[in-house]
């Protein structure tokens, strides 16, 4: 893991190298006192059964955790709420659209990318959704998985956060 304090080292205002980690979540410019904080970035994940009542998992097809098993979702882009970014994510990679949605849950996650340690809220939601003749694998997913309580590997999940989600949703003790 990498530390934003580690990474950042430019004030992204005016350019300095006087840019001072005030603790770890906020840096100060010494030069243009501009004031910059880590904050968690929004992350959205699906739980989707099929007619067996099992669970959709996916293989990532990247890094990071490229081959491991997650949930369908993303991040939320900029000016995007919680809602519409799972809908999106969910037709760009799987090509499914989204018919109903109940939240389930939300943990924090830390995703390493690039050598930067990003901090996230991952929002765990329920889907219906429709189209399943017409969905087809894309975007960052290589394959998908069914699994049941029964059937699950926790040490494939990608993240404890995505391991909590499914955990939540089916009445299971959180990490």
């Amino acid at each position: 893991m990498t530390l934003p304090s580690k990474v950042l080292q430019f004030c992204p205002k005016c350019g300095s190298n006087k840019f001072v980690a005030q603790d770890e979540k906020s840096f100060k410019c010494d030069d243009c006192q501009f004031h910059f904080f880590v904050n968690s970035a929004a992350a959205v994940a699906a739980i989707i059964e099929n007619s067996k009542g099992e669970v959709m998992l996916t293989v990532r097809a990247f890094a990071p955790n490229k081959g491991m098993l997650d949930l369908p979702g993303g991040f939320v882009d900029p000016n995007e709420g919680l809602e519409h970014a799972l809908k999106r994510e969910l037709h760009e990679e799987l090509n499914m659209e989204v018919d109903s949605l109940k939240y389930i849950d939300s943990f924090p996650n830390q995703y390493v990318f690039s050598e930067y340690t990003v901090f996230t809220t991952d929002v765990g939601f329920h889907c219906q959704v429709s189209g399943w003749n017409k969905m087809h694998i894309q975007d960052d997913i290589s394959d998908i998985n069914f699994v049941s309580k029964e059937t699950i590997n926790w040490d494939s999940i990608a993240s404890t956060s995505i391991k909590n989600i499914i955990r939540s949703y089916w009445g299971l003790p959180t990490e």
